[in-house]
């Protein structure tokens, strides 16, 4: 399995599993504006360490059909699996085993997030599901009249992964634990894997993550779309993330 870089001094404290007030990041830390990337490691091969890695989990099928009105394809993509017009983004799932899993999106892999999404799901389910093949994440919130918010600013969402509810998504600030986490994977591009055995939690287990890039595709200003795509195959999204007001 793909494992991060050797973390750089100073690191803030390590995460304990407890929650803890949302906290901005501060001038000093490593996570700085948009930066010229490195040429990641192969991306096929990302994909197939990420799923032996969970392989051992027992399966669970998810649901068939996905929840309307969500598209059921993603768009064309170029022959390096670019989708057209979207905006290349970095997106991490990280979370222990037991607890529930969270998505920070990232302009890039050292960047400040723009996003920090908390699933209430396990980790360790929504890697089984990961494990099955093509996964779909439907997050909907309501179209309030006047209401002015812009879509990825929506704290709460109603979820769905490949049609099945799985209960609600919630919007936070990144805090001092989510920048832990996106420091220590801050030179890693792509990859899939655990993080080193001292920040294993003794009630939840091993703290998990999944690092890829992902197309950004703004449908309009109640709707948009993450697709982590394959390039090397081009055979559409390995998971897709939709968010949608209605």
């Amino acid at each position: 399995m793909t494992k991060p870089p050797p973390p750089p001094p100073p690191l803030p404290p390590r995460p304990d599993g407890t929650s803890t007030s949302p906290t901005v990041a501060s001038p000093t830390t490593i996570l700085q504006p948009p930066s010229h990337r490195k040429r990641g490691p192969n991306p096929s091969k990302v994909f197939r360490v990420f799923r032996s890695v969970f392989r051992t989990f027992p399966i669970i099928s998810p649901a068939c059909g996905f929840h309307s009105p969500i598209p059921r394809s993603a768009p064309s993509t170029h022959h390096d699996g670019h989708i057209h017009g979207a905006t290349r983004t970095t997106g991490t799932l990280f979370g222990y085993r037991k607890a529930r899993i969270s998505i920070a999106i990232q302009e890039n892999s050292r960047s400040i997030p723009i996003l920090v999404l908390e699933l209430a799901v396990q980790t360790a389910r929504f890697m089984q599901d990961m494990g099955t093949g093509l996964l779909r994440v439907a997050l909907e919130c309501e179209k309030k009249p006047g209401d002015r918010v812009r879509l990825l600013e929506e704290k709460i969402w109603s979820a769905f992964i490949n049609g099945r509810r799985i209960g609600y998504a919630q919007r936070r600030e990144p805090n001092q634990s989510d920048l832990h986490v996106l420091q220590l994977l801050h030179a890693v591009s792509m990859g899939a894997g655990v993080l080193p055995p001292h920040l294993a939690d003794a009630n939840d287990g091993e703290l998990a993550y999944m690092r890829a890039h992902f197309d950004r595709v703004v449908g309009s200003k109640d709707s948009e779309t993450f697709y982590m795509l394959n390039p090397e195959t081009n055979s559409g999204p390995e998971l897709s993330i939709f968010f949608v007001r209605i």
